[in-house]
This record gives structure tokens, sequence and C-alpha cells, in this order.
């Protein structure tokens, strides 16, 4: 075994604990209001009318209602559009909450963050499986051309769309296999399972390879599949795995489930 590739993996492991665990992380999401099914424009235990405009949402909300919004009282109506940074840089705070503005499939929502939720509280850390090298092998990725959208169940109960643009092949004890791709920002996304998911390891989970090289070739690496954020908790919409995504093979690597 290489001493650098498994120290380079304890370092990884360190650091998404930490960062998992972090005030506003995600153990720290207690709920995802989706404005659709609050039409007063009232959400539990926020203060404030949330209404959805067009590209974006109006909060109405007055002095005594607690909230802040760029780290200013307001007072009357409010627009805000998607948070896309950091949680602690979400516009919208309640006391030491955070609440993240989001939008899906047009669909428009208030996620709410409090560092005291009881999640961060019993956290115990996450079981992972210590690197072991045959589980990191060459992959090559193929290009759909054009993206392909596919309807996927999601951790919430409702379909939403996975979009998919390409494949990536690879092979694992003498057997080759092929998991379709999404693709977040400079690396590549996999959302799968094997014969381990609900098993001994979560239902399904994540998997991040670095972009590929001009003819496609990239590194798959189990030592570092991914619990999915709905693991550390409920309130995340995290896509299932898309068809042909449940490997016939039990991943025996990365991380398997919370302590």
């Amino acid at each position: 075994m290489s001493s650098d590739a498994s120290d380079e993996w304890k370092k990884w492991h360190e650091q998404r604990v930490e960062a998992v665990s972090e005030p506003y992380g995600p153990l720290a999401l207690t709920g995802t209001h989706w404005l659709d099914d609050h039409p007063g424009g009232r959400l539990p235990d926020i203060p404030g009318i949330w209404a959805a405009d067009g590209d974006g949402l109006v909060l109405t909300a007055a002095a005594a209602d607690g909230l802040t919004v760029d780290g200013r009282t307001p007072a009357g109506e409010v627009r805000l559009a998607a948070d896309t940074g950091a949680v602690a840089a979400a516009r919208v705070a309640y006391g030491e909450r955070r609440l993240v503005v989001l939008v899906r499939e047009g669909l428009w929502g208030v996620r709410d963050f409090d560092p005291g939720a009881e999640t961060r509280r019993v956290f115990g850390g996450i079981d992972a499986t210590p690197y072991d090298p045959r589980w990191s092998v060459p992959g090559r990725f193929t290009s759909y051309g054009e993206d392909r959208t596919v309807r996927v169940k999601n951790h919430d109960g409702r379909e939403r769309g996975l979009e998919l643009v390409g494949s990536l092949a690879f092979a694992l004890g003498g057997r080759e296999f092929s998991l379709q791709v999404a693709a977040q920002g400079d690396v590549l996304w996999a959302v799968f399972a094997d014969s381990t998911s609900g098993d001994g390891s979560f239902r399904f989970r994540f998997l991040y390879p670095a972009a590929p090289d001009a003819e496609g070739r990239t590194t798959v690496d189990f030592n570092r599949a991914q619990l999915p954020p709905c693991a550390f908790a409920d309130h995340f919409i995290c896509p299932f795995p898309p068809p042909g995504n449940t490997l016939d093979i039990a991943i025996e690597a990365g991380e398997r489930n919370l302590v």
C-alpha cells in the first residue's frame, strides 16, 4: 500500500468529518420548506411572509420578526434571489440560524440551518473503510455529446430531473462496469448504489472523480465514496441513482454510514 495515498486519504477523511460537523454544515439543516406547500407564505417556525415572485422571492418582514437581511433589520418587502454561496453567507439570518433561498425546477423554497441542531450535538463521526488501493482504478469518460436529463426519485419522495453528461467505464476484480455521470464544476459526479447499499452502507453514495483529460482518462477511487447530504439530515433532497448505476458488486470502501 502506498503510504502517501493512505496518508492523503486520512487527511481527506478528517476534512470530511470537519466539514459536515461545522456550524453550518449538512448536520445543521433542520428544514426545507417549499413555498407551494405554504400558500399563505408562513413557514414553520420562521417569521415573515415568504412569496415566490417570478425569478425570485419576496420576503415581507418587520423589525419585531427578528430577521436580518444582509446584516440589517428589514422593514417591509425585500426581494431575494437564490443563495449560491456558503450557507454562512446567506443573506437572511434569524439569530444564529441561516435561511437559505433555493430554487429547483422553478419551485422556490427556504432551507433552515441551525448550529444548535440536535443532529450536530449527537454526531459521532463517519464510519469509513480504511484506504485500500484495490478500490482506486483507471477510468475512461465518454461524453454523450449533448446532456441527457433523466427523471429520478429524490430522497424527499419527489421526482426531479438529473442532467447526465456521459458514462464512466472502469474495471474491478476483472469485471467491466460503467456509471452514468453528471458534472459539478470541474469534476464528475456519480450517484451510485452497490450490493452493500442498505446493508452495510447507506442506501446510495456519491463519487466525485476528477475531470477527465483530453483522452477521457481519470481515476475512479471508491475509497472516496461519500455519504450524500441526506445521510446527515432528512431535509436534503438528494437524487437516487439513475438507471444503470446500481452495481452488482460489494463496494466495501469509502464512507459507509454515520457513527
